[in-house]
């Protein structure tokens, strides 16, 4: 992952970049996740049913939704076709 670098700390210029770089990809597993949960509600389907459709296991769509797993594409590519949308409609407005 590719991380910018908006302000250097001077007297800890790796860390600081470290601290950004988890900190940027916590955000977007937090969106990704927030987005596939309300996708989800949207549709009626408990996490197990929508773990089914997707072929996935329930404990790991539960880990997407709370930002806590770094999804694959293929799997991201999985839950957008349960959704019946495409991958560009998943990201919309993150």
């Amino acid at each position: 992952m590719k991380c910018l670098l908006l302000v250097d700390v001077t007297h800890s210029p790796l860390i600081y970049r470290l601290q950004l770089c988890y900190s940027l990809s916590m955000d977007i597993k937090g969106k990704i996740g927030n987005k596939i949960r309300k996708l989800r509600h949207q549709r009626n389907f408990s996490q197990e049913q929508f773990a089914n459709l997707c072929g996935l296991d329930r404990t790991y769509i539960a880990g997407i939704e709370q930002g806590k797993r770094n999804v694959s594409i293929i799997n991201i590519e999985k839950i957008a076709k349960a959704f019946e949308i495409s991958l560009s409609e998943l990201f919309e407005d993150l």
